[in-house]
């Protein structure tokens, strides 16, 4: 039972390695646990790769600067961020989100979602490993084609065409900050329809995305 248990744990524990070592490979396409869920139910779901070369940089600086600005400086963990979130629920204050793209890469391909300590404790020793190995222009490209951006609608490809209908490489400034700031509940958030307040937030995108300088020359 205990030899069996460990071949369990050395298992978990060595396919999101072997997984990230493969998903190097420019010609690998990697699918999110979401993906492999929709595809076990019979679930309907899109999703079409495209190199990062063929997304509109906009959209590429514009999840940056709404999801992880400081992604390009990090080491897969934002410390401060993550600290500062600590001290907040330690003081009673409401949780509130400190991922960042390499923890949400790491989760959508290799966890399950929901709000969970233990995942997310599994989330962090994983993006660093991630961020390691993976060079942060590669990061953006899986994580641009794994996202899911309405039920069922997975990378950016798909939902250029499923909400704008028109390719990722020719999303407007304005398409491409109401498809970043749609991210954090694609659920419940249109950009094709957005609301007075998702429009607020995609002004401040587009026009942090176009300030975005420095913080976005990782992805260039």
């Amino acid at each position: 039972m205990l030899r069996r248990a460990g071949l369990v744990l050395l298992t978990l524990v060595l396919a999101p390695v072997v997984l990230t070592l493969i998903g190097l490979m420019p010609f690998v396409h990697p699918v999110s646990t979401l993906m492999v869920r929709d595809f076990v139910t019979l679930r309907a779901f899109e999703r079409h790769w495209v190199d990062i070369e063929d997304i509109q940089p906009l959209l590429v600086h514009s999840v940056i600067m709404s999801e992880d600005g400081q992604f390009c400086a990090h080491g897969g963990i934002d410390w401060g961020a993550l600290s500062s979130v600590i001290d907040g629920a330690l003081a009673g204050e409401p949780t509130r989100g400190a991922s960042t793209i390499s923890m949400q890469t790491v989760k959508n391909l290799y966890l399950w979602q929901g709000r969970s300590f233990v995942r997310k404790a599994l989330e962090v020793p994983l993006a660093l490993g991630f961020d390691l190995v993976v060079p942060k222009r590669r990061t953006m490209e899986i994580y641009l084609n794994i996202v899911e951006w309405a039920p069922g609608i997975y990378g950016a490809e798909a939902a250029s065409l499923y909400h704008f209908g028109v390719s990722a490489a020719d999303l407007s400034r304005r398409q491409a900050a109401l498809l970043a700031v749609t991210l954090p509940n694609p659920y419940e958030r249109d950009p094709a329809k957005p609301s007075p307040g998702l429009r607020r937030l995609a002004d401040i995108i587009e026009k942090r995305a176009r300030q975005a300088g420095g913080h976005v020359d990782c992805v260039k």
